[in-house]
């Protein structure tokens, strides 16, 4: 069946929890016209796809709200994107903006990377997609990608919120355990009741802030949970505090006996330190969102009626025209009007080399004029900015669920399920064996707050999105978190010759003369083919260019179609084609025969030049290997991977390309509707295949391959079929693509593993299975500490993917 929806990454602050995702996966998933919902606690996004005719952007913020969770709206960053917001609708229902695309850079403006939807048009960018809905408030540059400025709380914000919970629980745990039990029993401390209390009444009044200040936050997750339909650990610690003070308030108030306030209090405290840490651990997750974010200048310098003005970046607006200085941002992207400079571009598409820009040349949003004044006019602002896109793409990467998330999610609500069971189970084993009803119930609750499910909630989003984070430095794009996995189990690789290995126009490589010195060869034959606008023509000159060969004027200039061109340079009758076109001059190769036949034998194209009826030299020409090609080949063989050239064009010059490259298997002169075959044919006997290429013709093999690269400078067709982009069209960016695939992987394993394996051991240890032998158990405070432990030790884990090696570069 069709899928029309649209996509769009929805800010969700609010979700302190890894399994607090299933409360808005489960509410939005019910709503008409959704189709799919991603949600990620760590970036405190969620990815919605949905029909347009049956809903809106707008409605699906005010669902999140329902949830008790912050949405405002589209999670883009304002400095980045227009700052407006989608409102609630007063009524009915609104349709949404066309879709816009991501443009390569480089690229005249109709080239794009993959469709993602557009925010609202700024009331005065001019022509906007009907059924717009109007922004009701400006919002402060920080205030989209968790910076703060909300009435939902940004992810610092969350993380001061929770220390703060975490200080007044422990501030009031401390004397509770002291007027404990243990505090007399185990700590030995004996001091007197203040106000001639009972023990049991201080404590309870002592307890008041931690239960509801301190544990609200669990309690009011648990009801959120409960109202969405669906299980999380909001519920198992809010079940276990609430049982352990419930039941201690029912003996205070019947006239006392043995309470455990301090079981409740410091199992508060613990989940809440832990907590803590994990948040302060998974906040650097999102650093590649930050760094992208922190690209684009908060202002802008443009000119309006003759006057520079100085506005901020969201109030630019298309057909504005920017005052670009050296040294300056270029703020959103636009075509340069007026002047001549180089650009940075590194930050944006990885390039390292400057790119001259000169009138007619499009520009990127958030690169760096680097000496020039440049006078640009805006073409694209908001979310249809380069930069803009590359956000969203990566935060839709970063919320899409690799297989073994999706897996590990329902394991996470069945093992809530398994918790509340196994604690009700624990309670009732204990009182029918003869326990107290204190015991059985402290077992119960170790059990419930031991299994809670967050570190298996953590292991897997937090690597994806540390993953995608290097990856989008790097320049090299994932669309969806599969594509991480896929990546990960690669055993193939099949590159396109032409473009992709290859640069894809054609460069002198050889070059041979006799009887004349090569500068003066070289001088003579480029005067000729500067009056002729074939490919082979324009690489000679630019070759006679880069050897600062003298220039002269060429004469009685005729073209000779097919054969070459022949023309009077420096009183000398010059005459430079094929072979063909000397033959019919009636001029001799003589010794210059054999070397052109090895040249041609090794898949050039040759050009022969003659000068007053003899034959003066011979110009190899083809398309030359990218700089880094031979590189990324070494580099997928370190991986173990088995590298394939597929190409259109002949043997010879493929296996001259390949020669060079050190590549494995050649498979040549393949038709164009042949190259999806020619994958399948690999995948056959069972092995992943991932296919490398930039054109139309690529397109079904990228689709037909397990895995789709599309090189960045390539078509439109291409970059959609495929799940990576590389936008630094650098071949040597398909091994860091693939590296980052297996240390992905490799860290969801462990995190999971650990996961597992840590719920498999505490659970008999929490229920007392090995009490009545060996006197081994656990206390809920304990359990609560072991609990918050797992869930840091799995972000921390997850971080560390930064120190991944990758190709090209020394970490």
């Amino acid at each position: 069946m069709a899928d029309d929806g649209k996509t769009v990454v929805l800010d969700v602050r609010g979700l302190h929890w890894a399994s607090e995702q299933g409360v808005v996966s489960a509410s939005l998933g019910r709503r008409p016209g959704v189709l799919r919902v991603e949600v990620n606690p760590v970036a405190q996004t969620a990815s919605v796809r949905f029909d347009p005719a049956l809903t809106s952007v707008a409605e699906l913020r005010r669902w999140v709200r329902e949830c008790g969770y912050h949405c405002a709206g589209r999670s883009v960053p304002t400095h980045v994107c227009d700052p407006m917001q989608e409102p609630d609708p007063p009524s009915g229902r609104h349709g949404t903006s066309a879709p816009s695309a991501l443009e390569m850079p480089g690229h005249a403006h109709d080239r794009h990377v993959v469709p993602a939807p557009a925010m609202p048009a700024h009331p005065r960018h001019g022509p906007a997609a009907p059924a717009q809905e109007a922004p009701p408030r400006a919002m402060s540059p920080h205030d989209a990608m968790g910076h703060g400025g909300h009435a939902g709380m940004s992810m610092a914000a969350m993380v001061a919120d929770m220390r703060n919970r975490f200080l007044v629980a422990l501030l009031f745990s401390i004397p509770i355990v002291v007027w404990s039990p243990i505090g007399r029993e185990v700590l030995n401390l004996h001091v007197p009741v203040p106000f001639g209390l009972r023990e049991d009444v201080w404590a309870l009044l002592l307890s008041l802030p931690v239960i509801f200040y301190s544990s609200s936050i669990f309690f009011d997750g648990a009801v959120r949970a409960l109202r969405a339909r669906t299980l999380d650990m909001m519920v198992l610690v809010a079940v276990a505090i609430g049982a352990g003070w419930g039941y201690s308030l029912v003996v205070t108030l019947t006239g006392g006996g043995e309470a455990f306030y301090e079981a409740a209090t410091v199992l508060a405290s613990f989940v809440l330190l832990g907590h803590w840490f994990e948040m302060r651990a998974r906040g650097g997750a999102n650093d590649a969102i930050r760094t992208l974010l922190d690209l684009a200048p908060p202002r802008a310098l443009v000119l309006r009626d003759g006057r520079q003005v100085e506005v901020p970046t969201a109030e630019v607006v298309v057909g504005d025209l920017l005052l670009v200085r050296p040294g300056t941002k270029i703020a959103v992207d636009g075509v340069v009007e007026d002047g001549d400079s180089e650009v940075d571009e590194s930050m944006v598409t990885g390039e390292s080399m400057p790119v001259h820009k000169q009138p007619g040349s499009p520009v990127i949003g958030a690169t760096i004029n680097k000496n020039g004044t440049l006078r640009v006019r805006t073409t694209k602002v908001g979310s249809d900015t380069a930069l803009a896109q590359i956000v969203e793409l990566v935060q839709q990467a970063q919320n899409s669920k690799a297989p073994g998330q999706r897996l590990a999610d329902r394991a996470a609500f069945w093992l809530v399920l398994v918790a509340l069971a196994g604690g009700a189970a624990t309670l009732l084993t204990w009182l029918v064996v003869g326990a107290a009803f204190s015991l059985a119930i402290l077992f119960a609750i170790t059990v419930v707050v031991i299994t809670c499910p967050d570190a298996l909630g953590l292991a897997t989003p937090t690597a994806i999105m540390v993953g995608t984070g290097l990856g989008a430095k790097r320049g090299v794009l994932f669309k969806n978190a599969s594509a991480i996995e896929t990546g990960a189990r690669i055993e193939v690789v099949v590159m396109d010759k032409t473009g992709t290995l290859t640069k894809g126009e054609p460069e002198v490589t050889d070059l041979a003369a006799a009887g004349i010195g090569e500068p003066e060869l070289l001088a003579l034959v480029a005067a000729v083919e500067r009056e002729s606008e074939h490919p082979l023509a324009e690489a000679v000159v630019r070759y006679a260019e880069r050897r600062d060969a003298p220039v002269f004027q060429a004469r009685d200039f005729h073209n000779v179609p097919g054969h070459g061109a022949i023309a009077t340079v420096d009183g000398r009758r010059v005459v430079a084609g094929n072979r063909r076109l000397m033959e019919r001059e009636g001029i001799s190769l003589g010794g210059l025969m054999s070397r052109r036949d090895e040249l041609a034998s090794g898949g050039r194209t040759v050009v022969v030049a003659a000068v007053d009826g003899r034959a003066a030299g011979l110009i190899g020409i083809a398309d030359a290997p990218r700089d880094t090609s031979a590189a990324a080949v070494a580099a997928l063989h370190d991986l173990g991977i088995e590298v394939v050239m597929l190409t259109g064009d002949n043997e010879q010059t493929a296996r001259r390309i390949a020669g060079g490259l050190g590549i494995d298997t050649v498979i040549a002169d393949v038709l164009p509707g042949d190259k999806a075959g020619k994958i399948v044919e690999l995948q056959r006997d069972g092995r992943k295949v991932a296919m490398v290429g930039d054109g139309v013709n690529d397109a079904p093999a990228l689709a037909q391959a397990d895995l789709g690269i599309a090189i960045g400078a390539g078509t439109d067709v291409a970059i959609e079929t495929a799940d990576v982009v590389l936008m630094r069209s650098d071949p040597l960016d398909v091994p860091t693509a693939l590296r980052i695939g297996r240390g992905t992987l490799r860290k969801m394993r462990q995190n999971l593993g650990w996961a597992v394996g840590y719920n498999a051991i505490a659970l008999p240890i929490a229920a007392g299975v090995f009490e009545p032998a060996f006197g081994l158990t656990l206390r809920p405070e304990i359990a609560a500490l072991s609990m918050s432990g797992s869930s840091v030790i799995v972000a921390v884990n997850a971080l560390m993917l930064k120190r991944l090696r990758l190709p090209g570069r020394t970490e």
